[in-house]
């Protein structure tokens, strides 16, 4: 493993990629030890997890349903179940489903680490005072990452799963939908919802380097709100309902954005006045 100078701009570039090959393998192994742990735990992963949001004593179901009764509304949310099976048509279908879920658990549980190695690579390049200020980085990212990830799992994927499983373009039609499709959904809104959430770090960086600014994103707001509504459509079943419950949280974080840039540049400005002293 190549070692790190007291000054970065010492190292030579493939004593860059030495250590940033180092950091990918430490991050590829912290994924494929807990994915391991995951294939181990076969029954909890999808019993409990995946399979979760098909059962109708699922949280977000009893919730909705709990409302509907207030109001005297009939729902399908408070169905006894869904009316659709799930089912394997391929030979191996199932092992596949098993090593792949593995995979995005071990990825989804390991992105603090993976968050740290990729610190660790890119911290040596910054000043003093931009490692100071970005200190708390790794704990509000990945903070950040798993709210969108458990907002993903208990609103989108089972508003999802609601809607385009009892969806039927005629009674002739059964839904019995491949295991790689329902694991796909489940997996799309918990990884989308994760990187979306992730928005205000995204911008913060931007800022830093120049890209954005608070005036830029107060100019394009109209058009932020028609990429949210376009995001929202993709990871979310084409009704109305369900674009909104996902574009608020987003837009709140454009909004977080907008403050988070002019700090940014407001502590830039003050640090350039203090240099030209």
């Amino acid at each position: 493993m190549a070692k790190v100078a007291n000054n970065p701009d010492e190292m030579s570039f493939l004593d860059h990629l030495e250590e940033l090959r180092w950091h990918l393998i430490r991050s590829v192994l912290a994924i494929v030890i807990i994915a391991c742990g995951a294939f181990v735990m076969k029954d909890f992963i999808f019993d409990t997890v995946i399979f979760g949001p098909k059962k109708m004593d699922f949280p977000t179901y009893k919730f909705f349903c709990e409302i509907a009764t207030f109001f005297g509304i009939d729902s399908e949310f408070c169905a006894d179940t869904l009316p659709f099976t799930i089912q394997n048509r391929t030979m191996a279908g199932q092992f596949s489903a098993h090593i792949w879920t593995s995979i995005w658990a071990g990825f989804i549980t390991a992105f603090p680490y993976v968050l740290w190695e990729l610190w660790r690579f890119i911290s040596p390049g910054l000043h003093k005072n931009e490692r100071k200020h970005s200190r708390g980085f790794i704990l509000v990212a990945s903070a950040l990452f798993f709210m969108g990830v458990l907002f993903g799992y208990y609103v989108v994927a089972p508003l999802s799963i609601n809607f385009l499983g009892t969806y039927q373009v005629s009674k002739e039609v059964l839904n019995e939908i491949d295991i790689g499709s329902f694991i796909a959904t489940v997996r799309a809104s918990v990884i989308a919802c994760g990187i979306m959430f992730e928005l205000p770090i995204i911008i913060y960086f931007l800022t830093k380097v120049g890209l954005v600014t608070p005036e830029i994103l107060r100019k394009y707001r109209k058009i932020a709100l028609v990429v949210v509504l376009i995001l929202s459509a993709v990871i979310t079943p084409p009704d109305v309902a369900s674009q909104i419950v996902v574009s608020v949280p987003v837009l709140i974080l454009y909004q977080i954005s907008i403050y988070i840039s002019k700090v940014v540049v407001k502590n830039e400005a003050k640090r350039a006045k203090r240099n030209a002293k």
